[in-house]
Protein backbone atom coordinates (compact mmCIF):
# COMPACT_ATOMS: atom_id res chain seq x y z
CA UNK A 1 0.00 0.00 0.00
CA UNK A 2 1.22 3.61 -1.00
CA UNK A 3 1.07 6.11 2.49
CA UNK A 4 -0.75 8.74 0.79
CA UNK A 5 0.65 10.80 3.64
CA UNK A 6 3.33 13.55 3.64
CA UNK A 7 5.34 14.55 6.66
CA UNK A 8 6.05 18.22 6.19
CA UNK A 9 9.73 18.85 6.72
CA UNK A 10 10.26 21.28 9.68
CA UNK A 11 10.88 24.82 9.19
CA UNK A 12 14.30 26.02 9.43
CA UNK A 13 14.74 29.28 11.33
CA UNK A 14 16.87 31.57 9.04
CA UNK A 15 18.21 33.96 11.80
CA UNK A 16 18.24 37.37 11.15
CA UNK A 17 21.52 38.97 9.67
CA UNK A 18 23.53 40.68 12.30
CA UNK A 19 22.27 44.48 12.84
CA UNK A 20 19.43 44.36 11.47
CA UNK A 21 16.00 44.66 13.13
CA UNK A 22 12.67 43.34 12.17
CA UNK A 23 9.97 45.87 12.36
CA UNK A 24 6.60 46.54 11.86
CA UNK A 25 4.24 49.65 11.24
CA UNK A 26 3.52 49.77 14.94
CA UNK A 27 7.47 49.29 15.47
CA UNK A 28 8.55 52.16 13.50
CA UNK A 29 10.69 54.72 14.72
CA UNK A 30 9.24 57.98 13.27
CA UNK A 31 11.84 60.89 12.22
CA UNK A 32 12.89 63.24 14.82
CA UNK A 33 11.52 66.28 12.82
CA UNK A 34 8.05 64.51 13.09
CA UNK A 35 8.55 63.73 17.00
CA UNK A 36 9.52 67.50 17.33
CA UNK A 37 6.40 68.68 15.37
CA UNK A 38 4.41 66.78 17.85
CA UNK A 39 5.39 69.18 20.25
CA UNK A 40 2.57 71.33 20.41
CA UNK A 41 4.60 73.85 21.81
CA UNK A 42 7.36 73.92 19.12
CA UNK A 43 5.13 76.05 16.82
CA UNK A 44 4.50 78.83 18.94
CA UNK A 45 8.05 78.77 19.98
CA UNK A 46 9.26 79.63 16.10
CA UNK A 47 6.29 81.96 15.70
CA UNK A 48 7.36 83.72 19.14
CA UNK A 49 11.48 83.77 17.69
CA UNK A 50 10.22 85.32 14.87
CA UNK A 51 8.19 88.13 16.36
CA UNK A 52 10.98 88.76 18.59
CA UNK A 53 13.16 89.38 15.92
CA UNK A 54 10.98 91.30 13.50
CA UNK A 55 10.39 93.62 16.55
CA UNK A 56 14.45 93.79 17.58
CA UNK A 57 14.59 94.92 13.74
CA UNK A 58 11.90 97.58 13.18
CA UNK A 59 11.71 99.08 16.66
CA UNK A 60 15.43 99.52 18.30
CA UNK A 61 14.09 100.83 21.72
CA UNK A 62 13.13 96.84 22.25
CA UNK A 63 16.96 96.55 22.11
CA UNK A 64 17.20 98.19 25.73
CA UNK A 65 17.05 95.76 29.10
CA UNK A 66 14.36 98.35 30.69
CA UNK A 67 11.97 98.01 27.60
CA UNK A 68 12.28 93.92 27.48
CA UNK A 69 11.76 93.94 31.22
CA UNK A 70 8.36 95.96 30.26
CA UNK A 71 7.35 93.62 27.67
CA UNK A 72 8.24 90.52 29.95
CA UNK A 73 5.40 92.17 32.56
CA UNK A 74 2.87 93.00 30.08
CA UNK A 75 3.30 89.49 28.93
CA UNK A 76 3.41 87.62 32.63
CA UNK A 77 0.05 89.06 33.73
CA UNK A 78 -1.34 87.69 30.69
CA UNK A 79 0.69 84.00 30.75
CA UNK A 80 -0.53 83.92 34.70
CA UNK A 81 -4.03 83.65 33.87
CA UNK A 82 -3.58 81.76 30.54
CA UNK A 83 -1.93 79.06 32.29
CA UNK A 84 -5.05 77.68 34.22
CA UNK A 85 -7.25 78.88 31.29
CA UNK A 86 -4.48 76.42 29.23
CA UNK A 87 -5.16 73.48 31.83
CA UNK A 88 -8.79 73.84 31.02
CA UNK A 89 -8.76 73.88 27.66
CA UNK A 90 -7.03 70.55 27.69
CA UNK A 91 -9.60 69.49 29.87
CA UNK A 92 -12.25 70.16 27.01
CA UNK A 93 -13.21 73.35 27.95
CA UNK A 94 -13.35 76.97 28.50
CA UNK A 95 -14.03 79.28 30.49
CA UNK A 96 -15.81 83.31 29.09
CA UNK A 97 -15.67 84.70 32.93
CA UNK A 98 -12.51 84.64 33.34
CA UNK A 99 -11.80 88.58 31.99
CA UNK A 100 -14.30 89.97 34.92
CA UNK A 101 -13.39 87.42 37.45
CA UNK A 102 -10.36 88.86 37.80
CA UNK A 103 -12.00 92.27 38.63
CA UNK A 104 -14.40 90.54 40.84
CA UNK A 105 -12.00 89.60 42.66
CA UNK A 106 -9.68 93.07 43.25
CA UNK A 107 -13.31 94.58 44.28
CA UNK A 108 -14.31 92.03 46.18
CA UNK A 109 -10.47 92.85 48.41
CA UNK A 110 -10.97 96.31 47.77
CA UNK A 111 -14.23 97.19 49.10
CA UNK A 112 -14.85 94.64 51.70
CA UNK A 113 -11.21 96.07 53.35
CA UNK A 114 -11.39 99.72 52.92
CA UNK A 115 -15.39 99.78 54.19
CA UNK A 116 -15.18 97.49 57.21
CA UNK A 117 -11.93 99.62 57.92
CA UNK A 118 -10.24 95.20 57.89
CA UNK A 119 -6.36 94.50 57.44
CA UNK A 120 -6.34 94.32 53.59
CA UNK A 121 -5.40 90.72 54.29
CA UNK A 122 -8.96 89.90 55.12
CA UNK A 123 -9.92 91.48 52.05
CA UNK A 124 -7.47 89.32 50.00
CA UNK A 125 -8.40 85.82 51.83
CA UNK A 126 -12.22 86.30 51.48
CA UNK A 127 -11.40 87.42 47.69
CA UNK A 128 -9.35 83.86 47.02
CA UNK A 129 -12.89 82.47 48.77
CA UNK A 130 -15.28 84.32 46.25
CA UNK A 131 -12.60 83.33 42.99
CA UNK A 132 -12.74 79.60 44.18
CA UNK A 133 -16.51 79.96 44.38
CA UNK A 134 -17.16 81.24 41.39
CA UNK A 135 -14.79 78.44 39.45
CA UNK A 136 -16.71 75.80 41.70
CA UNK A 137 -19.80 77.04 40.00
CA UNK A 138 -19.10 76.89 36.98
CA UNK A 139 -17.36 73.60 37.22
CA UNK A 140 -20.56 72.38 39.25
CA UNK A 141 -23.00 73.78 36.44
CA UNK A 142 -21.00 72.35 33.66
CA UNK A 143 -20.88 68.92 34.97
CA UNK A 144 -24.72 68.80 36.63
CA UNK A 145 -26.36 70.12 33.63
CA UNK A 146 -24.44 68.90 30.74
CA UNK A 147 -24.46 72.08 29.08
CA UNK A 148 -21.53 73.53 26.89
CA UNK A 149 -18.87 75.31 28.95
CA UNK A 150 -19.43 78.44 26.63
CA UNK A 151 -23.19 78.62 27.90
CA UNK A 152 -22.47 78.37 31.96
CA UNK A 153 -20.13 80.51 31.52
CA UNK A 154 -21.30 83.37 29.49
CA UNK A 155 -23.67 83.39 32.08
CA UNK A 156 -21.25 84.13 34.67
CA UNK A 157 -19.25 86.43 32.58
CA UNK A 158 -23.00 88.63 32.36
CA UNK A 159 -23.61 88.06 35.87
CA UNK A 160 -20.46 89.44 37.26
CA UNK A 161 -19.90 91.77 35.04
CA UNK A 162 -23.31 93.75 35.92
CA UNK A 163 -22.66 92.93 39.91
CA UNK A 164 -19.26 94.25 39.69
CA UNK A 165 -20.77 97.91 38.57
CA UNK A 166 -23.53 97.79 40.36
CA UNK A 167 -22.64 96.58 43.34
CA UNK A 168 -19.25 99.42 43.43
CA UNK A 169 -21.93 101.93 42.28
CA UNK A 170 -23.86 101.13 45.11
CA UNK A 171 -21.04 100.48 48.11
CA UNK A 172 -18.63 103.53 47.03
CA UNK A 173 -21.37 105.91 45.20
CA UNK A 174 -18.65 105.43 42.35
CA UNK A 175 -17.41 103.61 39.14
CA UNK A 176 -14.03 102.82 41.19
CA UNK A 177 -12.82 101.76 44.33
CA UNK A 178 -11.50 103.99 46.93
CA UNK A 179 -7.45 104.27 47.70
CA UNK A 180 -6.51 101.27 49.97
CA UNK A 181 -2.83 102.11 50.21
CA UNK A 182 -2.94 103.93 53.31
CA UNK A 183 -4.39 100.75 55.25
CA UNK A 184 -2.98 97.89 57.18
CA UNK A 185 -1.32 95.15 55.57
CA UNK A 186 -1.19 96.77 52.19
CA UNK A 187 2.79 97.08 52.13
CA UNK A 188 2.68 93.46 52.92
CA UNK A 189 0.60 92.40 50.42
CA UNK A 190 2.27 94.59 47.48
CA UNK A 191 5.93 92.90 47.89
CA UNK A 192 3.60 89.60 47.48
CA UNK A 193 1.66 90.36 44.27
CA UNK A 194 2.88 93.57 43.15
CA UNK A 195 6.53 94.87 43.74
CA UNK A 196 9.89 95.10 41.65
CA UNK A 197 13.97 93.93 42.04
CA UNK A 198 16.72 94.92 40.31
CA UNK A 199 18.77 92.93 38.41
CA UNK A 200 22.13 94.46 36.95
CA UNK A 201 20.13 98.04 37.49
CA UNK A 202 16.86 97.15 35.52
CA UNK A 203 13.26 96.85 37.30
CA UNK A 204 11.75 93.34 37.45
CA UNK A 205 8.17 93.10 38.32
CA UNK A 206 7.49 90.06 40.51
CA UNK A 207 4.76 88.84 38.81
CA UNK A 208 7.56 87.66 35.78
CA UNK A 209 8.95 84.89 38.29
CA UNK A 210 5.43 83.81 39.60
CA UNK A 211 4.74 83.64 36.57
CA UNK A 212 7.54 81.24 35.55
CA UNK A 213 7.23 79.65 38.63
CA UNK A 214 3.70 78.55 38.07
CA UNK A 215 4.52 77.46 34.38
CA UNK A 216 6.74 75.57 35.83
CA UNK A 217 4.43 73.85 38.56
CA UNK A 218 1.95 73.22 35.31
CA UNK A 219 4.65 71.44 33.20
CA UNK A 220 5.32 68.87 36.57
CA UNK A 221 1.72 68.49 36.63
CA UNK A 222 0.76 68.06 33.11
CA UNK A 223 3.74 65.68 32.59
CA UNK A 224 4.46 63.91 35.89
CA UNK A 225 1.36 63.27 37.71
CA UNK A 226 -1.73 61.52 37.85
CA UNK A 227 -3.70 64.45 37.72
CA UNK A 228 -2.13 65.93 34.86
CA UNK A 229 -3.08 62.15 33.08
CA UNK A 230 -7.00 62.98 33.76
CA UNK A 231 -6.59 66.59 32.10
CA UNK A 232 -5.37 64.98 29.00
CA UNK A 233 -7.97 62.00 29.29
CA UNK A 234 -11.02 64.02 30.22
CA UNK A 235 -10.45 66.58 27.56
CA UNK A 236 -9.69 63.77 24.93
CA UNK A 237 -12.96 61.11 25.83
CA UNK A 238 -14.66 62.10 29.35
CA UNK A 239 -16.82 58.66 28.59
CA UNK A 240 -13.73 56.67 28.17
CA UNK A 241 -11.84 58.37 31.12
CA UNK A 242 -14.93 57.56 33.63
CA UNK A 243 -15.04 54.11 32.10
CA UNK A 244 -11.17 53.26 33.09
CA UNK A 245 -11.49 55.45 36.68
CA UNK A 246 -11.10 58.73 36.31
CA UNK A 247 -12.85 61.36 38.11
CA UNK A 248 -14.22 63.20 36.06
CA UNK A 249 -16.28 65.30 37.67
CA UNK A 250 -13.38 66.29 40.24
CA UNK A 251 -11.16 67.15 37.13
CA UNK A 252 -13.66 68.88 35.39
CA UNK A 253 -14.43 71.43 38.59
CA UNK A 254 -10.73 71.56 39.78
CA UNK A 255 -9.88 73.00 36.33
CA UNK A 256 -12.44 75.70 36.90
CA UNK A 257 -11.45 76.37 40.61
CA UNK A 258 -7.67 76.75 38.97
CA UNK A 259 -8.94 79.51 37.00
CA UNK A 260 -10.44 81.10 39.64
CA UNK A 261 -7.42 81.61 41.72
CA UNK A 262 -5.32 82.81 38.61
CA UNK A 263 -8.14 84.95 38.20
CA UNK A 264 -7.33 85.73 42.03
CA UNK A 265 -4.13 86.65 41.80
CA UNK A 266 -4.17 88.82 38.99
CA UNK A 267 -6.62 90.54 40.65
CA UNK A 268 -4.28 90.97 43.63
CA UNK A 269 -1.51 92.32 41.71
CA UNK A 270 -3.67 94.76 39.77
CA UNK A 271 -5.10 96.25 43.76
CA UNK A 272 -1.76 96.87 44.88
CA UNK A 273 -0.17 98.11 41.64
CA UNK A 274 -2.89 100.19 41.35
CA UNK A 275 -4.11 100.88 45.03
CA UNK A 276 -7.97 100.99 43.45
CA UNK A 277 -10.14 99.21 40.87
CA UNK A 278 -12.17 100.28 38.21
CA UNK A 279 -15.18 98.08 38.31
CA UNK A 280 -15.91 98.30 34.10
CA UNK A 281 -12.42 96.72 33.48
CA UNK A 282 -11.97 93.33 32.40
CA UNK A 283 -14.05 92.68 29.54
CA UNK A 284 -12.25 91.08 26.11
CA UNK A 285 -9.29 90.02 28.67
CA UNK A 286 -11.03 86.49 28.62
CA UNK A 287 -10.45 86.16 24.24
CA UNK A 288 -6.80 87.19 25.07
CA UNK A 289 -5.92 84.35 27.57
CA UNK A 290 -7.77 81.72 25.50
CA UNK A 291 -5.88 83.21 22.48
CA UNK A 292 -2.64 82.65 24.13
CA UNK A 293 -3.75 79.39 25.11
CA UNK A 294 -4.57 78.60 21.42
CA UNK A 295 -1.43 80.10 19.66
CA UNK A 296 0.37 78.15 22.91
CA UNK A 297 -1.00 74.69 20.85
CA UNK A 298 -4.31 74.21 22.44
CA UNK A 299 -7.15 72.69 21.03
CA UNK A 300 -10.57 74.11 21.82
CA UNK A 301 -11.05 70.36 21.18
CA UNK A 302 -9.36 69.34 24.12
CA UNK A 303 -6.84 66.49 24.95
CA UNK A 304 -3.66 68.14 23.24
CA UNK A 305 -1.42 70.92 24.15
CA UNK A 306 1.27 72.21 26.87
CA UNK A 307 2.04 74.45 29.93
CA UNK A 308 5.35 75.66 28.19
CA UNK A 309 3.66 76.67 24.98
CA UNK A 310 1.23 79.50 26.28
CA UNK A 311 3.94 81.29 28.18
CA UNK A 312 5.61 81.54 24.56
CA UNK A 313 1.96 82.57 23.45
CA UNK A 314 1.82 85.23 26.08
CA UNK A 315 5.16 86.73 25.54
CA UNK A 316 3.88 86.80 22.16
CA UNK A 317 1.25 89.09 22.95
CA UNK A 318 3.44 91.09 25.66
CA UNK A 319 6.23 91.57 22.78
CA UNK A 320 3.53 92.59 20.16
CA UNK A 321 1.49 94.86 22.75
CA UNK A 322 5.08 96.72 23.35
CA UNK A 323 6.48 96.10 20.09
CA UNK A 324 4.00 98.67 18.75
CA UNK A 325 4.71 101.39 20.96
CA UNK A 326 8.08 101.52 20.61
CA UNK A 327 8.28 101.38 17.11
CA UNK A 328 6.13 104.45 17.30
CA UNK A 329 3.25 102.71 15.08
CA UNK A 330 -0.78 103.36 15.51
CA UNK A 331 -1.80 101.11 18.91
CA UNK A 332 -4.85 100.96 17.61
CA UNK A 333 -3.27 98.07 15.24
CA UNK A 334 -2.93 96.30 18.46
CA UNK A 335 -6.10 93.88 17.89
CA UNK A 336 -4.95 93.61 14.01
CA UNK A 337 -2.05 92.17 14.64
CA UNK A 338 -3.59 89.77 17.76
CA UNK A 339 -6.31 88.23 15.07
CA UNK A 340 -3.42 87.88 12.61
CA UNK A 341 -1.57 85.90 15.38
CA UNK A 342 -4.21 83.81 16.31
CA UNK A 343 -6.11 82.62 12.70
CA UNK A 344 -2.42 81.79 11.77
CA UNK A 345 -1.24 79.94 14.61
CA UNK A 346 -4.78 78.45 14.56
CA UNK A 347 -3.50 76.92 11.00
CA UNK A 348 0.11 76.28 11.97
CA UNK A 349 -0.91 74.15 14.73
CA UNK A 350 -3.53 72.22 12.27
CA UNK A 351 -1.04 71.33 9.74
CA UNK A 352 1.49 70.56 12.94
CA UNK A 353 -0.89 68.54 14.31
CA UNK A 354 -2.35 66.39 10.81
CA UNK A 355 1.75 66.42 9.57
CA UNK A 356 3.06 65.01 13.72
CA UNK A 357 0.06 62.06 13.82
CA UNK A 358 0.34 61.40 9.83
CA UNK A 359 1.73 57.47 9.50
Amino acid sequence: MIDMTQQAAPAVATPPAPGSRQTDGRTIRRPLVLRLLARPEVGVFLGAVAVFVFFLVMAPPVRDGSSMANILYQSSTIGIMALPVALLMIGGEFDLSSGVAVITSALTASMLSYQLTLNVWVGVVVALVVSLAVGLFNGWMLVRTGLPSFLVTLGTFLILQGTNLAVTRLVTHNVATDDISDMDGFDQAKAIFASSFEIGGIQVKITVVWWLFFAALATWVLLRTKYGNWIFAVGGNKDSARAVGVPVTFTKISLFMLVGFGAWFVGMHQLFSFNAVQSGEGVGQELIYIAAAVIGGCLLTGGYGSAIGPVFGAFMFGMVQQGIVYAGWNPDWFKTFLGVMLLGAVLINLWVHRTATRR
